[in-house]
C-alpha cells in the first residue's frame, strides 16, 4: 500500500474540510435567518472536527505533525484544498450553492470510502457519512425552495450555480496518486467520484427548475490540489492562525 498516496488524499480532505469549516463559520451572526446562523454553525463545527479527525489519522499512521500543526503551522502553498472551498462566502446563493456542491462530493466520497482498504480511514468514512445525510439533506431543502421561490432567488441561485459550478468541478482534481489508490482498492478515485456526484446532483437541479452549465475543460478551476491557490486563501489563513501565531508552543 502506497503511504505517499494515502497521505496525499486524506490531506486534501482534511484541507478541504478545515477551510470550508472557516468559511462556514464566517456565516455566523449575519444569516439571512437566526435558522441558517445555527444551520452554517453547526456545520462549520462537523467540518472542522472531520479536519481533526483525519490530520489526526495522519500523524497516527504516517508519522506526520499532530492536528495542530498540519492546520495551523504549514504554508499556503502546502495546502491541498480545493478551490472552491476557499472562496470568500459572498452572498447566501453562493454559500448556499457551494455548500450544496461541495457537501453532495463530500457525501459521496465518504460513501465510497466505507469501502476503503485502508481501515482507519474506512472506520472515520463509517461515522462522518452520517453526519453528513444532514448537511446534503440541508441544501436540498435550500436549493430547491429557492430555486423554486420568487424570480428573485431563482435568478440569484441560477447566477450562483453558472459561477460556481467550474470551481466544483475543481474538487475531482486528478490526482498522481489515482492508480496506486485503486491498484490497493483505498479510493475508486475521483473520475469515478466525479461521475457518482454529477448522478446525484443533476436531477436534484432539475428539481429546483436551475440547469447546470456547460464547462469546457480550461473552464474547470484546478491547482489547489498541487498548492495553486487563489488570492483569498493567504488572507484567510492569516485570519484564522491569528490567534495561535502569537505563541505556537502554547496550549489552546
Amino acid at each position: 500500500m502506497n503511504n505517499d498516496a494515502i497521505k496525499d488524499l486524506i490531506l486534501k480532505m482534511a484541507d478541504d474540510a478545515l477551510v470550508i469549516g472557516h468559511r462556514n463559520s464566517e456565516w455566523t451572526g449575519i444569516g439571512p435567518i437566526m435558522e441558517e446562523d445555527i444551520a452554517f454553525s453547526s456545520m462549520a463545527q462537523d467540518k472542522i472536527g472531520h479536519a481533526q479527525a483525519l490530520y489526526q489519522i495522519l500523524h497516527a499512521e504516517s508519522g506526520m505533525p499532530e492536528p495542530d500543526v498540519l492546520g495551523f503551522q504549514r504554508k499556503e502553498s502546502e495546502f491541498k484544498s480545493c478551490q472552491l472551498v476557499e472562496l470568500p462566502i459572498g452572498d447566501y446563493a453562493f454559500s448556499l450553492v457551494r455548500h450544496f456542491f461541495f457537501d453532495h462530493a463530500d457525501a459521496t466520497r465518504y460513501e465510497m470510502l466505507t469501502q476503503s482498504s485502508f481501515q482507519p480511514l474506512a472506520n472515520l468514512a463509517k461515522k462522518i457519512k452520517g453526519e453528513l445525510k444532514y448537511h446534503t439533506l440541508h441544501a436540498d431543502v435550500w436549493v430547491k425552495k429557492l430555486g423554486n421561490g420568487t424570480e428573485e432567488s431563482k435568478a440569484r441561485m441560477q447566477s450562483a450555480v453558472n459561477e460556481t459550478f467550474p470551481y466544483a468541478l475543481g474538487i475531482f482534481e486528478p490526482s498522481k496518486y489515482e492508480n496506486e489508490l485503486k491498484a490497493d482498492s483505498v479510493f475508486a478515485g475521483e473520475v469515478e467520484l466525479q461521475k457518482r456526484w454529477l448522478d446525484k446532483i443533476t436531477p436534484l437541479i432539475e428539481q429546483a427548475g436551475l440547469k447546470l452549465p456547460n464547462a469546457r475543460q480550461d473552464d474547470i478551476k484546478y491547482g489547489g490540489r498541487n498548492g495553486y491557490h487563489t488570492e483569498h486563501l493567504q488572507p484567510m489563513l492569516t485570519e484564522m492562525n491569528e490567534v495561535i501565531s502569537t505563541d505556537y508552543n502554547t496550549e489552546w
